[in-house]
């Protein structure tokens, strides 16, 4: 597949494996996962092009379970499902990418989940910068991930490097300038 068809077909998956796996007939096991067989047949695609979406896109948004058998995405669900991540130490500080014109509301109320099940963090901020270009000219904010953790927020990580929360509460922010 050229590289336009490897996008259309990440985002179909993200779409049905996230959001609305019921428009496809789709029913998430525990976990988020899905045959694989049942998805490529829903799809209308073959395993060699599902591979090669999981295999090649950028953001690692895929995960097959050991066996190969299943498939979900690894984070960023809008509808119901338990990961199944154990919560992990976080690093000292993470990251958040944003725009200006959230940042009242975030220095107000701190970032909340939304319409996903987290927050999603980043370890870097380079890779917060990429998350938050996607909405104009990128704000990077700093959390203090170390003194949350000491507080009794929990963290998880997802198999593609995502680091998720409840929710950072604005104490906890700060603008990385």
């Amino acid at each position: 597949m050229n590289e336009k068809e490897l996008i259309r077909l990440s985002k179909r998956m993200s779409r049905h494996l996230r959001h609305d796996p019921a428009a496809l007939g789709l029913t998430l096991a525990p976990g988020g996962w899905v045959a694989v067989d049942t998805l490529v047949r829903a799809l209308s695609i073959t395993r060699a092009e599902l591979d090669e979406v999981v295999e090649k896109n950028n953001k690692r948004r895929f995960a097959y379970d050991e066996t190969g058998t299943r498939i979900r995405a690894s984070q960023g669900h809008s509808v119901t499902v338990e990961l199944g991540l154990p919560d992990a130490p976080p690093p000292d500080v993470l990251y958040h990418g944003t725009v200006a014109k959230y940042l009242d509301a975030i220095f107000r109320e701190g970032l909340r989940p939304m319409n996903r099940h987290a927050v999603h963090l980043s370890a870097t901020p380079d890779t917060a910068r990429t998350v938050g270009a996607r909405r104009g000219k990128p704000v990077i904010l700093r959390i203090d991930a170390a003194a949350m953790s000491a507080a009794g927020h929990a963290f998880q990580v997802s198999a593609n490097g995502v680091w998720l929360t409840a929710a950072v509460p604005p104490e906890y922010l700060s603008h990385t300038g």
